[in-house]
Order: structure tokens, then C-alpha cells, then sequence
């Protein structure tokens, strides 16, 4: 049965690869069309460097992510194999096993036992793969959702730079990208911070502070490169 209270956990999976995948998409593509403008490249160059960062980087991020999560679903499905044929195989030593768990959690041995006994009666391999091993429907590893869910962050988070670059005037184009993009990791940062229950205002600093870094190195790169070309 559902209860009315509201959990963060339940979430801690995609939100964190929608975070994640935003932000980069942000950084990378605000910082790579500061970059190519500031060497002195055309508008032209900067909108198709802005775009071709924004394909490659959903499709990395999706890779990325579905490769990692992958390699944690493959773990998961090990150990439920390996508890699968351990409940086949002695299905006491297992309740014993479980039953101590409880104990350890604070239950009476009696007591403990009984819920163990209820449990696995029920469903003896979920039971095992929450208490003993930690794996529960709610944090269950997803590739695919995971990777699509990167690559459409990353998306998503690049399209508002790129879309800025599109808008400003050329003369313009590194300032506003810049405020702009700093203005939407913000505000990125803060809702993600309060979506985990965290302070807001700590977490919009957070995430401006390092992307503000990353778009004045690349700015700087861009600045040598172009002074070097010319």
C-alpha cells in the first residue's frame, strides 16, 4: 500500500542523470561557443561548433551512463542469481541468515525469526536482495532509462546557450552566453538542491562557482588560440 509522504530516494536515480546531464549540456556547449568565438571564428563556425557539441555530448553522456549503469545492473543480477541458488540450496541457513539480520536491527531473536519466516514465505529472493544485499524495486539499476534520460537532459541543458548564442548579437555573443548560461545553472543548481531536500541557495553557488570556472578557462584557451592563429 502507498502512503501519502513524499521521498527523495524514490527519485535519486534519474534525477541525478537529468541533473547531471543538464548541467553538463549547459557548461560544455556554453563553454565551447565562448571558446570558438573568442579565438575569433565567425558566427557561422560558433553556431555549427554549438550544435555539433550538443550531438556529441547527448550521445556521449548516453553511452557514458548506459555503459556504468550496465556494469551495476550486471552486479545486481549476479548476486540475485548467486541468492537464488543459496535459497535452493539451504533455505534454512538462509532464514537463519535473514533472521540475524533483523536481529541486528534491533529485533528480539523470537521475534526476528517470525518476520523472517513471513517474509520469505512471501517472497523469500526479494526479501533477501532488500535486507541482505541492499537491492530494492525502487533503486534497481536502468540502463536505458538512465541513458535516455542523459542524453535528453544533456539535450535539453545545451539547447538554451546554443539558443542564446542564435539570439545574441554577434558583437555580444561571449557576454550573454556567458550571464546567461551562469543565470539558467543557477536556477538549475537551486531546484536540484531542493528536489533532495537541500538548501537551495548553497547548491545554485555550487554549480555557478565551477561552471563560471570552466567558461573563463575555455575562454582563455580560445582568447591564446586565436591571438597564436592571427
Amino acid at each position: 500500500m502507498r502512503h501519502g509522504e513524499w521521498h527523495g530516494t524514490g527519485r535519486v536515480g534519474w534525477l541525478r542523470a537529468a541533473v547531471l546531464g543538464a548541467n553538463d549540456g549547459i557548461v560544455s556547449t556554453a563553454s565551447l561557443v565562448i571558446g570558438v568565438a573568442e579565438a575569433g571564428a565567425g558566427r557561422g563556425a560558433v553556431l555549427t561548433a554549438g550544435l555539433a557539441g550538443l550531438v556529441a555530448g547527448a550521445m556521449s553522456m548516453a553511452a557514458g551512463e548506459y555503459v556504468s549503469v550496465s556494469s551495476q545492473a550486471d552486479a545486481e543480477h549476479s548476486d540475485l542469481a548467486r541468492e537464488r541458488k543459496e535459497l535452493q540450496d539451504d533455505v534454512e541457513a538462509e532464514h537463519r541468515e535473514l533472521a540475524a539480520i533483523y536481529v541486528g536491527r534491533g529485533l528480539d531473536p523470537a521475534l526476528a525469526s517470525k518476520v523472517a519466516t513471513q517474509f520469505m514465505a512471501k517472497d523469500a529472493l526479494g526479501a533477501h536482495a532488500r535486507d541482505e544485499l541492499g537491492i530494492s524495486e525502487v533503486m534497481r539499476a536502468r540502463p536505458v532509462q538512465a541513458a535516455l534520460a542523459s542524453a535528453a537532459a544533456f539535450a535539453a541543458g545545451a539547447a538554451l546557450p546554443l539558443a542564446t548564442a542564435i539570439a545574441a548579437p554577434a558583437e555580444s555573443t561571449v557576454i550573454i552566453v556567458a550571464l546567461l548560461s551562469l543565470v539558467f545553472l543557477a536556477v538549475l543548481g537551486a531546484v536540484a538542491a531542493r528536489a533532495g531536500r537541500a538548501r537551495p541557495l548553497a547548491g545554485a553557488l555550487r554549480v555557478t562557482f565551477w561552471s563560471a570556472l570552466a567558461m573563463a578557462a575555455t575562454a582563455a584557451v580560445g582568447r591564446l588560440f586565436g591571438v597564436v592563429a592571427g
